[in-house]
């Protein structure tokens, strides 16, 4: 990894350039979580071997802490799947909730591996001893990355981690969580870079509302029974991104999208099979948990 100091010095430098305006990718190539299938997810070193493997954006995302900081988490408590304890022991399905992030300060939440665990769906994940990081860091390390070894820049996908159910239990309400998003993204000069994606409409909303130069995606369930057009009528204006699970993706909703200039960017593709079947029927972008399969003829 390359020396935090470094890293810092570098993207301090580079945060004192002018924003510039930055078109989507064309054909936008998505590392999830950074790169699940290889990597600890969510983690420092997936970001970063995802962006040796040329990814156009790194899809994450972000929970907030009781003392008000960002971190990366796919889930608002720590994952049976992914974490060890203090002990040396791994957690069990009955503790996962009793570990509320946002019950939980930032400190607190570095005590628990999320590394080391052998993962039970992706058996070749390299491991390795990590913990949930600050987006600040994450941003501050993938940024640097890119200037010392003269990369491309790249997206941030950031996925909030929200749901109506349990507002002020796992997280923040929808307003307080997208501000303090935010306050992380325009400290850090990247929303010119940044897709906030979510399941939850009403993040979008406020973000719209708010915030509306940023880009916004559309996340859908595979269960979610309403039309395209019912959905667009729920969320009440047109996201940057409609983001369906990929067996969900027909042409004519390819069609439907593009009409209204929404890109399409599908979920979670992980054979080269289907991105390429998914690349030829004209979407817009993939998330996969293994980007390397991006760069495979």
């Amino acid at each position: 990894m390359i020396p935090l100091t470094i890293l810092a010095f570098l993207y301090s430098c580079h945060t004192m350039k002018k924003l510039e305006t930055i078109p989507l990718p064309a054909f936008d190539s998505e590392g999830h979580r950074g790169c699940r299938g290889l990597m600890p997810e969510n983690t420092i070193p997936a970001m970063l071997n995802a962006l040796d493997l040329g990814v156009t954006t790194l899809e994450m995302d972000a929970v907030i802490t009781k003392d008000n900081q960002v971190i990366l988490s796919h889930e608002p408590f720590f994952n049976k799947d992914i974490t060890t304890k203090q002990d040396g022991t791994t957690l069990q399905e009955g503790e996962e909730k009793q570990l509320n992030i946002f019950a939980m300060t930032y400190a607190e939440t570095q005590r628990l591996d999320v590394g080391m665990k052998p993962h039970p769906k992706f058996p070749h994940q390299q491991k390795l001893k990590a913990t949930k990081p600050l987006l600040s860091e994450v941003i501050d390390d993938v940024e640097a990355a890119i200037l010392l070894k003269n990369m491309p820049k790249v997206f941030y996908n950031i996925e909030t981690k929200t749901q109506p159910a349990t507002d002020g239990i796992f997280h923040p309400a929808p307003e307080d969580f997208v501000n303090t998003l935010m306050s992380v993204i325009e400290k850090k000069k990247i929303q010119n870079r940044v897709v906030i994606q979510s399941f939850d409409f009403r993040t979008l909303q406020f973000l719209h509302k708010k915030y509306p130069s940023i880009y916004t995606s559309a996340l859908v369930e595979p269960t979610d029974k309403r039309s395209f057009q019912q959905q667009m009528d729920d969320l009440g204006f047109m996201p940057t991104i409609y983001s369906p699970y990929y067996t969900k993706v027909t042409p004519e909703l390819l069609k439907e999208c593009h009409d209204k200039k929404i890109k399409v960017v599908v979920w979670t593709v992980n054979d080269k099979a289907t991105i390429d079947k998914l690349k030829a029927m004209g979407v817009d972008g993939i998330i996969s948990d293994y980007p390397d399969l991006f760069n495979k003829k």
